[in-house]
């Protein structure tokens, strides 16, 4: 019995870690500086967590940027490019792994399985020599431990790490990543005899992977890697934590069955048929860590209800052997309530952040154990009862404009060929057009207007004055590149969704409700508690000043349903399928209005439609449906000759191909480069794509500046698979995070490479 959290957010309450980073990778702080900021997060989530009497408290979750990355520091598993030469890995070849530096490019990102958080893809081949070569797990135990505070020690499990890797640059595509297990479970051994002398008397394993669908050698690889550490694993209790769906059948006997193993996390809020398994069979003298506070979303847990579940599970295994639990790590919730102060109390009382959820698993701990908190149960029921009939969370006409959507798939009328045509004759773009995906470098002049207009310290006038200079300058910046197709740099918005967000009823914003996606970069939810629509007009007035200033096309930009979707905390008590068409219905109107308005092209982001898809096969055809339809439903009204875009990045795509052609949209830019021009494969494979498209060509989520020619290159690649008249140059991804002194040259170098590639067609 006790209670346990799987992992806590990293970047501090008011982005502490963020701007510790920012400003070491600027050369403003030291390293010193950095990890004196991370120190006194770490101390202070460890106190927090031993004051609400957690049993179980995590260490080794904190990261620089991801576990992925700290796993690869600690095997030595360096890809050679970074010159890294031996002895514990420092910050230098840390950060040129995860962002790259001047003359290298980073290691491939992608999402962490169904979330909008990222990792960085391992690198691995029959060659990579696997040594132990970063100690922050043993480190940051004996840290806690100095504070006077016990931790279980986090690693990232050695049969997920290297499911979760690819085969480097070079190696066979089939070499199979399991083969190299013995030699990844040689520094396995290292690290559980530093953390066995260093005291631990607990070690829990992340091994997410074995919710996926997995085949039987890989689920044997389980079975032979646990087997192998039993007997370094001796004298030490070891939890294998799992997260964000129930198991197969197949997949919960391997687990239960791994030797010196003692404990088993399981996630009881995604994973609603896991309970079915544990009544079918469960380990007489083993542990389950019960996962009933959800470690995804903010909603309030409902405590009796999660009571019962709790009841249940003791009914079935023992009350002795039940540990409460958060479902998944808290990463992915914003970090304390109580710096919320501009919320209104009514949506405030429905809401728990991670502090709060660190409060519930405790008070439910403690109500299994015979010691309820009454008055904590008794306010908490009342939360639950409010949210569930208030007013505010129901709007008729919005469900019934939804329910009429059924019948219809909302495709246009014209195929996209025709489409193409009649945007081709009112565009005249060349071949090979280039644009950027959105977003320009938010200055810190830019960043300082609208906080101060948010704050009421400037006027409405001196606002949009202000903003309106700022597009007039990116307009002349991209004329002066020639590029192509134009954007208006997304200057009025911190965020792509909270932006539109803040704009259409149904949504509540937090005031620090930040959520960590990759390295420094975070981004706050919004949260969708009602019914959704648009009030008003969102975005026309900027699309057409942007236009006013050029003669050149100028895209609208909006944020598709499914991704203000899948980037918000989303509402529990419909389905999110209904929660989408409400959003799309939203963003159909101001699609129309942007036409009106004279917008020709028209941006709809759907960045995270893959980060989306359940992680189980047999869920991934009722997602895909409804998620695909819900973007249709946003352009079926526009002209033939009104273009439609849409952007989607860093997740692999290739096993939704179909799907994404099943939007039909007349252009899809989409994340390339990182990922090792992995996209281009499924054109090499036969699959015949009739729409524009363009695959990025430089990853813009590192500083380094790609050359003309490695551009080119990459361009040439693309014709090899793609005709000439559908390809379109563009980045990766919106130029945001960057600064305008790597902005420029990245951006002349891209447009030169066209120029010089349409001049070779042309000869």
């Amino acid at each position: 019995m006790g209670s346990h959290i799987v992992g806590y957010p990293r970047m501090g309450p008011k982005r502490e870690l963020k701007f510790a980073l920012e400003s070491f990778w600027d050369g403003k702080s030291s390293a010193e500086d950095l990890k004196k900021v991370s120190a006194d997060l770490r101390a202070s989530i460890w106190k927090q967590m031993s004051d609400a009497g957690i049993k179980y408290i995590p260490s080794n979750t904190f990261s620089y940027y991801d576990q992925v990355l700290d796993a690869t520091a600690t095997l030595g598993a360096v890809p050679p490019r970074y010159g890294w030469t031996g002895g514990e890995i420092g910050f230098d070849t840390y950060f040129s792994m995860a962002r790259g530096n001047a003359t290298v490019p980073a290691m491939e990102m992608t999402k962490w399985f169904d979330t909008n958080y990222h990792f960085i893809v391992p690198e691995l081949g029959p060659e990579v020599n696997f040594v132990y070569s970063s100690h922050k797990a043993v480190e940051e135990y004996k840290e806690a431990k100095a504070l006077g505070v016990e931790t279980v020690p986090v690693l990232v499990g050695p049969v997920s790490y290297l499911l979760l890797s690819k085969p480097a640059k070079g190696v066979d595509k089939t070499f199979s990543l399991l083969s190299l297990l013995p030699k990844v479970l040689a520094v396995y051994k290292e690290v559980i005899a530093d953390l066995k002398a260093a005291g631990a008397q607990f070690i829990q394993f992340d091994e997410p992977t074995l919710v996926l669908d997995l085949e039987s050698h890989k689920l044997q690889a389980f079975t032979d890697a646990y087997a192998e550490l039993t007997p370094a694993l001796s004298d030490v209790h070891v939890l294998v934590e799992t997260y964000f769906a129930d198991l197969t059948a197949e997949a919960y006997k391997t687990l239960t069955s791994l030797s010196g193993v003692h404990a088993y996390g399981f996630d009881l809020v995604r994973g609603t048929k896991t309970i079915d398994l544990i009544k079918a069979g469960f380990p007489s003298d083993k542990w389950i860590f019960a996962g009933v506070v959800d470690g995804r979303n903010i909603w309030a847990n409902d405590l009796a209800d999660s009571l019962n579940t709790l009841e249940t599970l003791a009914g079935i295994v023992g009350k002795e052997r039940i540990v409460v639990s958060t479902s998944s790590s808290l990463l992915h919730t914003a970090v304390d309530l109580v710096n919320e102060t501009k919320l209104d109390d009514e949506i405030k009382s429905w809401l728990a952040f991670a502090a709060q959820k660190v409060v519930e698993v405790n008070a439910l701990a403690n109500a299994f154990n015979g010691n309820k908190d009454e008055a904590f149960f008794s306010a908490n029921a009342v939360a639950q009862a409010s949210r569930k009939s208030s007013p505010r969370v129901t709007n008729e006409a919005v469900q019934k404009a939804a329910a009429a959507l059924k019948g219809s798939d909302h495709r246009r009328a014209t195929n996209v060929s025709a489409r193409l045509d009649a945007q081709q004759k009112k565009l005249n773009l060349p071949i090979l057009p280039t644009t950027t995906i959105g977003s320009f470098p938010q200055t810190v002049e830019l960043r300082r207007v609208r906080r101060e207009f948010k704050a009421k310290k400037i006027s409405e006038e001196e606002y949009i004055k202000a903003i309106k200079e700022e597009i007039r300058q990116v307009v002349e910046l991209q004329e002066e590149l020639d590029i192509d197709v134009l954007v208006h740099g997304e200057p009025e918005r911190n965020d792509m969704v909270e932006y539109f967000g803040e704009q259409l009823s149904g949504f509540a914003f937090t005031a620090n409700g930040w959520v960590q996606s990759y390295g420094s970069r975070c981004v706050k939810p919004p949260i969708i508690y009602g019914d959704v629509s648009r009030p008003k007009a969102m975005t026309v007035f900027w699309s057409a000043l942007a236009q006013s200033f050029t003669k050149r096309p100028m895209k609208g930009m909006l944020t598709g349903p499914v991704t203000i979707l899948n980037w918000s905390f989303v509402r529990v008590d419909q389905p999110r399928s209904e929660t989408c068409y409400q959003i799309a219905l939203a963003i159909k109107d101001e699609v129309e209005d942007l036409e009106k308005g004279g917008i020709g092209v028209i941006q709809i982001d759907e960045a995270a439609l893959r980060e989306g898809l359940p992680l189980r096969k047999s869920e991934h055809a009722h997602y895909l449906d409804w998620a695909v339809h819900s973007f249709r439903i946003t352009n079926v009204g526009v002209q033939d000759s009104t273009q439609i875009h849409t952007h989607m990045c860093y997740s692999n795509f290739n096993d939704i191909i179909h799907s994404i052609i099943d939007m039909d949209a007349d252009v899809i830019t989409i994340e390339n480069s990182r990922s090792d021009e992995k996209l281009l494969s499924v054109f090499r494979e036969g699959v015949v794509y009739g729409a524009g498209i363009g695959p990025g060509v430089y990853d813009i989520h590192s500083p380094r500046i790609p050359p003309t020619e490695e551009i080119a290159d990459r361009i040439n690649k693309m014709l090899a698979v793609l005709e000439k008249n559908i390809l379109w140059v563009n980045p990766d991804c919106g130029l945001k995070t960057r600064k305008y002194s790597e902005v420029k040259p990245a951006l002349t170098n891209l447009v030169a490479a066209a120029k010089q590639i349409r001049n070779e067609l042309a000869k």
